[in-house]
Formats: structure tokens, sequence, C-alpha cells
């Protein structure tokens, strides 16, 4: 575990991190992306961190890879690259920086490493797990395969390392359907999440879909009454669910998609009120570029990606220490099956 206040100690005897109005209003550029949703107090705050971060990025000939479910001041003051977990493992291939930051979770980041091998590759706090990625090992997908032989295995990208070395081929939320579709075979075993699994089920009849009991803590907790209630008291309201839902949740809903998905609906459809079922910080981040959307409530915060904040991304990049390894014997066989994804994907497109 980081020890936050040797940190904070250390990194003030380097960098100027003091609040600095002066400089926040000189890089109002950067701040104009986030303003509907970062106050000019808190901007003030994360300026000096932002401007110390995008230095030592140029000094390193390092990149930020951020998910979409980073915060407003990481996804837009520091990030290079911002995506789902699809894109960001696609630009992780096509990067030529020297070292990768990933502002993510830690399957993420060993992602990054698995592609990149040669490449530094840090996560900026080793505790920014997840529960889909901790629900399942490789001897759980062993188990799959002796409970239905003969079967492939697809294991989403929020898995371990050792899981992806385990399976046939990776997928994302956003490529699920199509992975699916393009296996030749009768049966397929998803695995870790359940209700991406069943919610592709229902999309591909002509499959039988088997899969391992796991969820993500975020979405799982949205049921399907939530959402009828909510319809009732906001008719007019556009309901967007991301597939890690329940599948009577998705049922509910206006739209499904991943995270790239919800925000092409958007950006399509530009309806004037939505509700985005998923991730808090996912409406934070495209409500700027959406003025015209009014974006409302629920909010449900993943815990794991809201460990990744600016003072550690610096500290990060300062110390160079925070860097992930993967053996080679795992990280051989898992690009194996995250490269299959990539390439279906590219062959899709």
């Amino acid at each position: 575990m980081l020890d936050m206040p040797a940190i904070r100690q250390d990194l003030n005897l380097v960098y100027d991190l003091a609040p600095n109005p002066d400089l926040a209003a000189r890089m109002s550029a950067e701040y104009s992306r986030m303003s509907r949703v970062v106050s000019p107090a808190d901007w003030a705050i994360h300026a000096p961190y932002v401007a110390a971060i995008n230095a030592l990025k140029r000094e390193r000939n390092a990149t930020i890879l951020a998910h979409n479910y980073m915060t407003p001041e990481i996804y837009h003051g520091i990030a290079d690259v911002v995506g789902d977990s699809l894109q960001l493992a696609v630009e992780a291939t096509r990067t030529s920086a020297d070292v990768i930051v990933q502002c993510g979770v830690h399957f993420m980041a060993e992602t990054s490493k698995i592609l990149n091998p040669a490449k530094i590759v840090l996560m900026p706090d080793m505790q920014a797990g997840c529960s889909l990625a901790e629900s399942i090992t490789a001897e759980g997908v062993e188990q799959m395969r002796a409970k239905y032989p003969g079967a492939p295995v697809v294991s989403y990208v929020n898995t371990t390392a050792e899981v992806k070395a385990a399976s046939d081929i990776c997928c994302t939320s956003s490529n699920a359907v199509d992975i699916i579709r393009a296996l030749d075979a009768d049966t397929i075993i998803m695995t870790p999440d359940q209700y991406l699994a069943q919610n592709v089920a229902a999309q591909v009849p002509e499959k039988r879909i088997v899969w391992w009991e796991g969820s993500c803590i975020v979405h799982e907790q949205y049921t399907a009454q939530d959402i009828r209630d909510f319809r009732e008291w906001n008719p007019d309201t556009r309901i967007i669910t991301h597939p890690e839902c329940p599948p009577e949740v998705v049922a509910e809903s206006d739209f499904s998609g991943s995270t790239k998905g919800i925000l092409d609906y958007v950006s399509a459809e530009r309806p004037a009120r939505a509700m985005l079922v998923t991730e808090c910080s996912m409406a934070s981040n495209i409500s700027d570029a959406h003025p015209d959307v009014e974006f409302i409530g629920p909010c449900n915060m993943c815990p794991y990606m809201k460990k990744i904040t600016l003072e550690k991304v610096l500290w990060s990049l300062h110390t160079m220490t925070t860097q992930i390894e993967v053996p080679s014997h795992i990280a051989d066989k898992a690009r194996l099956a995250v490269q299959r994804m990539i390439d279906l994907s590219a062959a899709k497109a």
C-alpha cells in the first residue's frame, strides 16, 4: 500500500504543487474541456499537478492511457488516449512511447505490458484492482473446460494475465457479440461476467453460451425496479445502460452498449436528458462535449478506478517505481488471446 503522507512530502520537495489560480488561468484550454463538472477552485488545485505530469511525460517519452471511468482532471487534463478497454488495448500496440502510464485498473496495465513486453508500463496504484478480475482464476477456467469439453473459452479483458493465458480469445463489452458469432462452436464458455454473457446470449440465440458467475460491483447494484421507478418519475429521459448490468436492467433501457458505444450513442442521438446506468465518471467526462444534453443520476462509483489520482500518477512518473511485470511464459500465451481479439475486431471494422 502506498504511503501517501511520505509521497506527498517527497513530491512537494521537487514540485510546486500548491493551489495556483494564476497557473489555472493560463491553462484555460485544458480547463475548458471539464469546466461544466470541475469548479474553478478545484481546477486551481489540479492545475499544478497537470502541468507537472505533462512536463514529465515529455521528459520520459511517456504516454498516458486513461479509461472512460477516470475522473475528469485525469481524463481531460493528462490523458493522451481515452477510451474503453478495447480502444486502450489497441492503442497500446500503436504507441511509440517508451513508457506507458495506465490510468485504469490493474488488469489494463497487465494487458498493456503483455502487448508491449519491451516497454515500461507504470501502474500508479497497484491496489487498483477489479471485482471481475478477482472473481476467477486460471483454475476456474480449467473447471469450466472440464465441465464443457471442447468448448472454446472467451474471457473478458477484465481478467488477470493468468486467466487470459488460459483462454482461447478475449473480448470486451464492445466486441463480445462479434467474437461469439465468429467462433466455430455451438457451445461457448464466457468468463467471468455472468451478466455480459447473458446479455450477449440474448443477441446470439444460435449459440449456447455458458458462463462463470462473476459480476461487476458497480453494475450489479442496479435493478430493473430502479429503472422503472426512474422512468415513471422522468418519462422524457433516455436511459442508457452498460451490458455488465443484469439483463432485466438492460431490458428496461433505451440503449445498451460499451462505454464507447454509450459515447457514440449520445453523440449521435443528442437526447435532451440522459441517464447513464454505469460508473458515474462516464457522464462527467462527456458532459462538456455535449452541453445540450442534461446528464442526471444515478452515481455508482468504482472504488478501484478512483484509486488513481493525479498525485499518484505524478509519483509514478517521478520515481518510475510502479512498474508492471508479467512472466514471459504467461505473457506469451495471454498475448495470443488478446491479439486474436484485436485481429478479429479489426477484420470486422
